[in-house]
C-alpha cells in the first residue's frame, strides 16, 4: 500500500513542476515524470506476491501467476511517452530560437 502512495507523491511533484514552474524545459520535466509515476502505477497493479512467469507448464496450472496485461501497456505508453517528450523538447527549441527565452510569461509579453 506505500508504493501506491509513493506512486500518488510522485505524481504530485510532477504536477507541482507543470502547475507552479515557469521555465518550459522544467515543465516537460514535470510531465515526464508524471508519465513516469502512471506507468509504475500500472506495472504494480499488475505484480503479484510471490507470482510467477505466465507460462503455464506441466505442474503449475494453479499457480499464482504475474497479470503481463500491464506490462504489455506500460511498454506501449514508454514508446508513446518518449516520443511526446521529443515533440514537447523539439517545439521549446523552436521556441527558444524565435524568443530566446524558455520563461512563459516573457513569451506571453512578446506577442505581437
Amino acid at each position: 500500500m506505500i508504493v501506491f502512495i509513493l506512486c500518488v507523491l510522485l505524481f504530485l511533484v510532477g504536477l507541482y513542476g507543470v502547475l507552479i514552474k515557469r521555465n518550459l524545459i522544467k515543465i516537460i520535466i514535470g510531465l515526464a515524470i508524471m508519465e513516469y509515476s502512471v506507468n509504475l502505477f500500472l506495472i504494480l497493479v499488475g505484480y503479484r506476491d510471490k507470482g510467477t512467469s505466465p507460462i503455464v507448464t506441466k505442474g503449475l496450472e494453479n499457480a499464482l501467476f504475474v497479470d503481463p496485461l500491464p506490462q504489455a501497456m506500460v511498454l506501449t505508453a514508454i514508446v508513446i511517452g518518449v516520443a511526446t517528450t521529443a515533440l514537447l523538447l523539439g517545439i521549446a527549441v523552436m521556441i527558444y530560437k524565435k524568443y530566446g527565452t524558455f520563461n512563459i510569461r516573457k513569451i506571453n509579453e512578446l506577442k505581437g
